[in-house]
């Protein structure tokens, strides 16, 4: 549910951006370290936008993904402690 809303709140902030951007044709001169581009200022907060969001999902990703396995790596060692430890109270 939780990531629910957060995906919703980030379309309706996406839409905002791009509805922004349309009210406002305007074109932006971007100079970058060896050349210089002129773009409509839709279309640049439109890319701006999805760049930072698919960036900042692929650190989550990362993160979440590292989480799983040091938590399988950890259920592991806990499954085989339970076995140790039923075998010595047999014993």
């Amino acid at each position: 549910m939780k990531s629910f809303i957060i995906a919703v709140v980030v379309a309706v902030l996406f839409f905002l951006a791009l509805v922004f951007g349309a009210r406002n044709e305007q074109v932006v001169t971007i100079s970058y370290f060896i050349a210089q581009g002129e773009f409509r200022l839709p279309v640049l907060l439109a890319v701006v936008f999805l760049a930072g969001f698919m960036l900042s999902w692929v650190f989550a990703i990362y993160h979440i993904m590292r989480l799983k396995f040091a938590l399988r790596k950890l259920s592991k060692k806990c499954d085989t402690l339970t076995i140790q430890n039923s075998q010595d109270i047999d014993a």
